[in-house]
């Protein structure tokens, strides 16, 4: 064998078969247990295909905030961002998706891969309103496979110990990111300093 992997063979001689604990969880729709995990989560990421490569979006909310419509259906409402609609432009060429939903404080996650589409009904986006804010849309996921990951990812990371959390001073700000990338035309400090005040009064 090559030091590089080509091959599916190559892959199956190197690991081996996956046990059964493995394969046994991942069904086509969403079962009573997978529903609890997605209604419980507040955050999940969002991966989308498109002709320009691949993304993978960070949406939160409140806890329940995708919707089980039914056991094969998700609703993930579109709510106020940057405008790049990187997903979203992905979805209306390839509808493939894949979500991987976290809980903070416990260590299985929940993976679903499906295919999305883009709904603007009114009486939908209104049964997603925050106050009198609806979000612009909805994404409509058609689930075609549900499992949980395993705990040991979380547990390596130690990613909800508060101990090992960071200092958020510790790092560059948005600000002088944003500073360094465009010659001081856009961020540095007022960017940072007016940021909580505007994304308080525009979150929904």
């Amino acid at each position: 064998m090559s030091a590089i992997v080509r091959t599916v063979t190559e892959l199956e001689a190197l690991y081996g078969q996956p046990v059964a604990a493995a394969t046994v969880k991942e069904v086509a729709r969403i079962t009573p247990h997978y529903r609890t995990y997605i209604e419980a989560s507040p955050f999940v990421s969002l991966a989308t295909s498109g002709p320009e490569g691949l993304d993978c979006s960070p949406r939160g909310d409140r806890p329940g905030f995708v919707r089980v419509h039914d056991e094969k259906t998700l609703m993930l409402p579109d709510r106020r961002g940057n405008n790049r609609i990187d997903s979203l432009r992905n979805i209306v060429r390839d509808p493939r998706v894949a979500l991987l939903f976290l809980i903070p404080g416990v260590g299985n996650t929940l993976r679903v891969n499906g295919r999305a589409e883009i709904s603007v009904d009114p009486v939908l986006l209104d049964s997603f309103a925050v106050g009198d804010k609806p979000p612009r849309s909805v994404t409509v996921i058609t689930v075609d496979a549900v499992y949980f990951q395993c705990a040991r990812a979380l547990v390596r990371s130690e990613l909800w110990n508060p101990a090992r959390h960071r200092d958020p001073k510790e790092l560059p700000s948005a600000g002088q990111i944003l500073a360094a990338l465009s010659d001081d035309k856009v961020g540095g400090e007022s960017y940072d300093r007016e940021w909580p005040e505007r994304a308080a009064k525009t979150l929904w």
